[in-house]
């Protein structure tokens, strides 16, 4: 398996608090990852330094992707070199047009292009094209315009962040939907999520737990260790025990 992205001793201290403790991690190219984990676990956190957001940039160790080390790179660097982040709130601009959204980082400028990506994800361009990334949308529908633009954007390695956070159950079906379409196509997901039904999305998964890997395993085998482990667990973010760390 070739590895599109490599994390390497990696730590992060944040207002004097260590969140991120010897990070060691391996990303499989063409395949769909978990980081899975109680809520302030460092979830995010990671996912944050691995795109390169500011104020996430002086960790210790190493991130090599498609074997560059990009640690000193910032986010439009990184994202020229084709990773993107979806964001658990994904943000809202006043007066910006979804179809001018979609085209300010879309491989392609072409309307017909970017009516695509919107249908893609369930968007009726003839109702959505002119209206604006604002207050108006639902969190569903600003899911979807988000997903419409990675699409747009046709990045290698994907990393999104509680995908099914405040949307309706249709909206994360759309979202399963283009996971399975986007595997089909090699790209690499990294799924950032505390919940079984997208834990269950993925190949391959990451316990993540006050901000350590506990276990790494094929998805069928993290399932169990996280439902009768994590899930039930009273101590959140205070490991008892390390987990089987299968490589």
């Amino acid at each position: 398996m070739k590895n599109i992205l490599e994390v390497r001793d990696l730590s992060l201290s944040l207002n004097g608090k260590n969140i991120l403790k010897n990070i060691n991690m391996e990303v499989w190219e063409g395949y769909v990852h978990a980081i899975v984990g109680p809520n302030g676990a460092g979830k995010s956190t990671l996912a944050s330094t691995i795109m390169g957001l500011e104020g996430y940039r002086h960790h210790t160790g190493n991130i090599y992707f498609k074997g560059k080390e990009i640690s000193k790179l910032n986010i439009d660097e990184r994202a020229r070199m084709g990773i993107t982040f979806g964001w658990q709130e994904p943000a809202r601009y006043e007066g910006l047009l979804i179809k001018d959204f979609l085209k300010a980082s879309a491989r392609h400028k072409s309307n017909d292009f970017i009516f695509t990506q919107l249908e893609r994800v369930g968007l009726d361009p003839d109702d959505y094209a002119n209206r604006a990334v604002d207050k108006t949308l639902s969190g569903g529908e600003r899911k979807k315009v988000e997903l419409a633009s990675i699409l747009a954007m046709d990045p290698d390695l994907v990393l999104l962040d509680e995908p099914d956070s405040g949307i309706d159950v249709e909206t994360l079906d759309k979202i399963f939907e283009i996971i399975k379409e986007q595997k089909k196509n090699k790209r690499t997901i990294v799924l950032i999520t505390h919940s079984l039904a997208v834990l269950k999305q993925s190949d391959h998964a990451f316990v993540f737990c006050n901000g350590e890997i506990l276990m790494k395993a094929e998805t069928k085998e993290v399932i169990p260790y996280f439902k009768n482990k994590c899930l039930p667990c009273k101590h959140k973010n205070i490991p008892d025990e390390k987990g089987v760390r299968v490589e």
